[in-house]
């Protein structure tokens, strides 16, 4: 099944970013999207993700064009079925960590795995307030946050700048894991040429063209 694809999509700011885009993802399978920045890379993924509208051209997710989607089922599959993760954290300051992943918990009526927090070394800091945390642990609580929810499609922006290079392995290999579990899919924005092979297909976004490198 195709959990997303796109067609000939084209934005433009004051200057055209990309055109004539077009890729799909698949269950289990994971994409990512390299380029020099300031190429489009997470305005393409923001596009993808439902949070831009492109100019032209058209998203379907799990094969329903996503204009002919109701508000309110796209605003179900935003909560319960698309997962993202920013370079920047963006969780509720006011909160403890284990109050965040509360949120994305009730929003999805999915529980929170103990097995998960441990996995990315958070289970120990999860009554810290956020701003307590290091940069760190506030990213790697920020992807336990997108777990929880049991997406079926991961965006990932950037999601291991903020981490060392043991620790950014071990959540590439949770977000890997997770897609071949779940039957999920993952669409993955990074400048890491060598993270980047680590998925099934790479794209590179280069004079507003994708292509298809491996």
């Amino acid at each position: 099944m195709k959990l997303l694809e796109v067609n000939n999509i084209e934005h433009h700011f004051d200057y055209k970013l990309f055109e004539d885009v077009s890729f799909y993802l698949e269950e289990s399978t994971s994409i990512a999207i390299i380029g020099k920045s300031g190429s489009g890379k997470s305005t393409l993924l923001n596009i993808c993700a439902t949070l831009l509208k492109p100019h032209s051209g058209t998203v379907n997710l799990f094969e329903k064009e996503i204009i002919h989607m109701k508000k309110k089922e796209l605003v179900d599959i935003k909560r319960k079925d698309l997962g993202i993760v920013f370079q920047s954290h963006y969780l509720f300051k006011g909160f403890s960590a284990y109050e965040n992943l509360e949120v994305a918990s009730i929003l999805s009526q999915e529980k929170i795995d103990n097995e998960l927090l441990e996995k990315l070394d958070i289970n120990e800091c999860m009554e810290q307030k956020v701003t307590e945390l290091s940069g760190g642990q506030q990213q790697r609580v920020s992807i336990a946050r997108v777990l929880t929810k049991k997406p079926r499609i991961i965006f990932a922006d950037e999601p291991t700048g903020n981490l060392d290079k043991q620790t950014a392995t071990t959540v590439m290999e949770l977000f890997f894991e997770y897609i071949k579990k779940h039957h999920a899919g993952m669409v993955l924005v990074t400048h890491d040429e060598e993270l980047a092979h680590k998925c099934d297909k790479v794209y590179k976004l280069e004079d507003k063209k994708l292509f298809q490198v491996v």
